[in-house]
């Protein structure tokens, strides 16, 4: 690989994970006029543009390919110094996509069951469950739990089971808008609660009812699971609520109105990684499948 000086790789990897060119410096013990120096020689010795100087950074699909060489160069390199057992190996950090919602019900408890020993640093980045596919596609991580069946380039896919959703609603909420007129005649143009705008959770929903095109409205965003529910029980909007959040409600919580016991909404889930020989990567994603049989629907 000596077209790929590795410290410039590795440079690269730097500014990419701690998304600025100072704090990559930081990290490396260097200056940042040299992390620059570092990136525009390896963009030089490619002949191409491998990173946008934006802010957040941005990877070309350039830099998204060495990216994925660098990390899978750390990891290796990271997992033989701890075979060897050398004493200066380190934790492993691992870099994982995962939905808000199974970040905020079960997934957390997997980690947790992880051994201790090799020491593991977790290093998460929460998406839609839609769109963590592409941080592995772009090498920003090794493992994603997503929705995504088909493997990305160089991964493999595991199915983990199905995370079921229902349509809720405050009481009061339900009076003042669904109460006169069928759900599918109501639903679409009362108000609506959405994580994000890539979250289509809701439209789909909506679509499935009504066999149209969702329509406008009032939609709120608020982009937290536990703030998501929270919106709902408060009446802004009715949304799709996981039923592992609303099975661990407390009691004295305000009650939810299911709009359709009889249509929930269920979203395969599946664990995508990089094919590395990795005894830490092999490690979490046995605790993820174990955890995730527990509490998906098979």
């Amino acid at each position: 690989m000596s077209d790929l000086p590795l410290d410039q790789v590795r440079t690269l990897l730097a500014v990419v994970d701690e998304q600025s060119f100072d704090r990559a410096a930081a990290v490396l013990h260097v200056t940042p006029s040299a992390v620059s120096q570092r990136v525009k020689a390896l963009e030089q010795r490619m002949g191409r543009v491998l990173i946008l100087r934006t802010k957040p950074v941005r990877l070309t699909e350039s830099g998204q390919v060495l990216v994925r060489f660098a990390r899978q160069l750390t990891r290796l390199e990271a997992d033989t110094r701890a075979e060897l057992g050398l004493a200066d190996s380190g934790p492993t950090t691992l870099p994982i996509a995962v939905n808000a919602d199974s970040l905020a019900t079960w997934f957390l408890p997997a980690l947790a069951a992880v051994p201790p020993e090799p020491a593991i640093c977790f290093d998460l980045r929460s998406d839609d469950q839609d769109h963590t596919a592409t941080l592995l596609r772009e090498g920003l991580v090794m493992a994603a739990v997503t929705s995504a069946p088909h493997p990305v380039q160089g991964c493999t896919a595991t199915r983990l089971g199905r995370m079921r959703y229902r349509a809720v609603a405050a009481p009061a909420f339900v009076s003042r808008w669904l109460a006169d007129r069928p759900l599918r005649q109501a639903l679409p143009a009362a108000p609506v609660i959405l994580f994000d705008r890539k979250d289509d959770l809701q439209d789909r929903f909506v679509r499935s009812l009504t066999r149209r095109p969702a329509t406008g409205g009032v939609r709120h965003y608020v982009p937290s699971s536990e703030s998501f529910g929270d919106a709902v029980a408060a009446g802004l909007g009715w949304g799709m609520v996981p039923e592992l959040q609303l099975s661990a409600r407390p009691r004295h919580a305000a009650p939810l109105v299911d709009l359709a016991p009889d249509r929930p909404a269920d979203v395969p889930l599946y664990w995508q990684q990089w094919k590395l020989d990795s005894p830490a990567l092999a490690t979490v994603a046995e605790a993820v499948a174990k955890a995730a049989g527990e509490v998906l629907r098979s």
